[in-house]
């Protein structure tokens, strides 16, 4: 890590979302103690996007939702990224084998035709910034335009934490999939 965290929230809204997410995760995450606690106001756009992609919000189910964003989190590397979001999956009940088998979802029994749309589609445009039209058309055959662009929007969101993490190397997993799995135990 290249800048060391900061363990006092300096704002009262950096001190209740600290306790939120000790109360929720387990523990208060890196991010917050290197960037949050540094820049309070960031405080407001991570709500602002978790608000987005909350259950209900989207009809890109949850699960099609986490495999997306870890996907592109595994594209980049961001292995913080990672660990919070198969601690989402623990959390909604959902099994981490797809999770786990995501490198080979290509050849995986695990993944249907629509999710290998869909992570050939977050995986091009991580790599690429771009998509070529016979992707793009093979991910049209599996999901409305609603759904193609909140996937689009996923990737983008998944995109900009690991554009915070990475720099900062915000890598090291903070052991949420962990804690959730014990908590569920």
């Amino acid at each position: 890590m290249r800048i060391a965290p900061i363990d006092r929230p300096p704002t009262l809204k950096a001190r209740i979302a600290s306790w939120m997410m000790k109360r929720q995760l387990g523990k208060v995450i890196t991010p917050a103690r290197v960037v949050y606690n540094r820049v309070p106001v960031a405080y407001d756009v991570a709500y602002a996007l978790l608000k987005v992609t909350q259950k209900g919000r989207l009809q890109v189910d949850t699960s099609l939702r986490l495999l997306v964003q870890t996907w592109a989190a595994m594209v980049n590397s961001c292995h913080f990224c990672v660990d919070i979001a198969k601690a989402q999956a623990v959390m909604e009940g959902i099994g981490l084998d797809k999770f786990n088998d995501l490198p080979s979802w290509r050849t995986s029994t695990l993944f249907s035709e629509r999710e290998r749309a869909a992570l050939a589609y977050v995986e091009e445009a991580t790599r690429n910034k771009t998509v070529a039209d016979a992707t793009f058309e093979t991910l049209r055959k599996h999901f409305s335009d609603r759904e193609i662009v909140e996937i689009t929007y996923l990737n983008a969101i998944e995109n900009f934490y690991n554009l915070i993490n990475i720099p900062l190397q915000i890598e090291a997993s903070d052991g949420l999939c962990a804690i959730q799995q014990q908590r569920r135990a």
